[in-house]
Parts: structure tokens; C-alpha cells; sequence
């Protein structure tokens, strides 16, 4: 029975590797200037980043496959899918003006070096600390919606300003707080994503606009739930609220 568990834990810490390979992917699509089939494989490694917590909790990766550090393995390939790998996608799109494409980039990889690096990334209440790198997210935008080469940039640099803010972000599925709405929400912002990257290069205005409500619900809660997290650390011990 130990061993059947062993391996089960094993097996999630290989499903975690494998977004590592949508990346690998991903960068091999864009290689081909295949912007839509690159997105797809960062879809993809998004749905494994959503998944595997769940499955590791489920079969106790902690107890029965210690050897593996699950959380950095997820932070390894986090940062290949969310940043590396969609950083290379919006130099190969050519979204940002001649000769700011690199240093736009760059940006992008040293900002979220150093929040994926910040001892308190991830907080106890479950929150992310600064914009929490969803770089390919950005970049899909980005890239669906063509907005002029200097409006790119600029989305992007302040993009990279708010990492080093520290901001309270939702983590969609372990901050208690509308967590159902969140996550089910989330779902369905998800199939439309998909929607976008299919109908890529020439999205629908109806089908972007609309899929922005999500974000936007998602900054908002973001923004309430940090206020009151501060209001609730600034007030005295037994105030009333």
C-alpha cells in the first residue's frame, strides 16, 4: 500500500515537471511563428498549475515523496510558462516599438526573478505579493487585441512596476473569501480564453471585451480583501469593527 502511494505521489510531482515541457513546446510553436499552437501550450501548462495542488494534497506528496520539493519544482516551471516563455512569444509577435522590444523583456524577467524570489510571495492568508506574474496572460491580451507598439510597452512597464508593489493578490483557489464564485468564474474565463487563442490572430470584439469582466472581478476582490487585510493589521487588539 506504501508503495502504491509512493509512487501516486511521485506521479503528481511528474505531472508538476510536465508544464516544464508545454514550455519547451511553446517556445518550439513560437519558433515557427506559430503564436496561436504557443498559446495553446501555456493554456495548457495553466491547467496543470491549477490541477496539481489539488492532486498533491490528495495524495500527500509531503509524507510520501519527500525527496521532491513541490513548491519549487511549481516555481521552476511557473516561471518558464508565466514569464520566460511569454516573454518570448511578445518579442516574436513584435508588439513593442523597434529596439524596446529586449529591454521591455528584460524587464519582464528581472521584475518577476525578484518576486517569485521575495520570501513572502505567497502569504499565509493566501495571497500573492505583487502582481503575481501572468505574464502569459498579458502577453495573449496583448497580442489579441493589437493595441500601437508604445501602448504595449507602456501596459507592460506598468505590468512590471506592480510586481514590486506589495499588494495583496487573490490566490483563486485557497483564498476562502467568494472562493466557489472565484474559482467557477475562473473556469469559465477559462474555456474563454481558449475561444481567443482559436480565433487568433483576428479576435472578435464582443467575445475580448467580454472576457475582461473576469480580471476585472479578480483585481477588484484583490483590492477589497488587501484593504481590509491592512485595516484588520492596523487595528488594536479587541477594537470594534
Amino acid at each position: 500500500m506504501r508503495a502504491a502511494r509512493c509512487a501516486a505521489a511521485y506521479a503528481v510531482h511528474i505531472y508538476t515537471a510536465c508544464g516544464a515541457l508545454c514550455a519547451l513546446a511553446a517556445l518550439v510553436a513560437a519558433g515557427r511563428h506559430d503564436l496561436r499552437t504557443a498559446f495553446l501550450w501555456l493554456l495548457l501548462a495553466s491547467v496543470i498549475d491549477s490541477s496539481d495542488g489539488a492532486l498533491a494534497r490528495l495524495v500527500r506528496v509531503r509524507e510520501y515523496a519527500p525527496l521532491i520539493d513541490g513548491a519549487r519544482l511549481d516555481d521552476i516551471v511557473d516561471y518558464l510558462t508565466f514569464v520566460f516563455v511569454p516573454a518570448v512569444l511578445l518579442l516574436d509577435a513584435g508588439v513593442f516599438p523597434p529596439n524596446w522590444g529586449a529591454p521591455v523583456a528584460a524587464a519582464i524577467l528581472l521584475a518577476s526573478g525578484f518576486g517569485f524570489a521575495r520570501r513572502d510571495a505567497k502569504s499565509a492568508d493566501h495571497f500573492f505579493t505583487g502582481f503575481p506574474s501572468y505574464w502569459n496572460i498579458v502577453a495573449l491580451y496583448l497580442v489579441a487585441f493589437g493595441w500601437s507598439p508604445v501602448t504595449n510597452a507602456v501596459v507592460v512597464l506598468l505590468f512590471v512596476v506592480l510586481v514590486f508593489l506589495p499588494m495583496g493578490y487573490v490566490y483563486p483557489s485557497k483564498t476562502p473569501v467568494l472562493r466557489w464564485l472565484t474559482v467557477t468564474w475562473c473556469s469559465l474565463w477559462g474555456v474563454q480564453t481558449l475561444a481567443i487563442i482559436w480565433e487568433l490572430p483576428d479576435v472578435g470584439r464582443i467575445l475580448l471585451w467580454s472576457s475582461l469582466a473576469f480580471p476585472v472581478y479578480y483585481v477588484a476582490l484583490s483590492i477589497v480583501l488587501h484593504t481590509r487585510r491592512e485595516s484588520d493589521r492596523g487595528a488594536p487588539k479587541g477594537a470594534p469593527y
